[in-house]
């Protein structure tokens, strides 16, 4: 069986969004009184008490750049959590994430959606990954929240 790696945001874009945002808007930190938040930068949730920033993040406009292609119409920003400063990153531990329904997007090699599909089961995810990467035309997948289609993190070929 395959193990695919979640991805979180590349420390080098979390250094430029602590500062300012993919808006351009200045990153304002704030303690997180109850908890709970999805931090992006760690792939966990946050404990009350620790300071965060919600930022608008480009997730598929960073990848593009770095690959030499223009995403389009497909570029799109949302709403991430980060740790207001710099954490210790990830501990490995399997999927993040997994305790609601969720989307697993996939991309093509020049950044246009290739479809999705709704992953409602933990278990289910590894399945989702393998069907996604089984296309030999998708790059990568973003795993997104289903409620307000938020980017919770990137997967990519094994």
């Amino acid at each position: 069986m395959t193990t695919y790696l979640a991805r979180p945001i590349d420390p080098t874009a979390l250094k430029e969004l602590r500062s300012a945002d993919d808006a351009g808007r200045r990153t304002v930190p704030v303690t997180d009184e109850e908890g709970g938040s999805p931090l992006r930068c760690c792939l966990r949730r946050s404990a009350p008490g620790e300071r965060v920033a919600l930022v608008s993040y480009a997730p598929l406009r960073r990848w593009a750049a770095a690959n030499g292609v223009d995403p389009g119409a497909y570029d799109e920003q949302g709403p991430v959590f980060v740790h207001a400063a710099e954490c210790a990153g990830p501990q490995p531990a399997g999927l993040p994430f997994v305790n609601a329904h969720r989307v697993v997007r996939r991309y093509s090699a020049e950044g246009h959606i290739l479809g999705g599909r709704l992953v409602g089961d933990a278990d289910a995810f590894a399945a989702a990954f393998g069907e996604a990467f089984d296309d030999p035309a998708v790059a990568l997948v973003h795993v997104r929240a289903v409620e307000y289609g938020c980017f919770l993190y990137e997967v990519r070929r094994p």
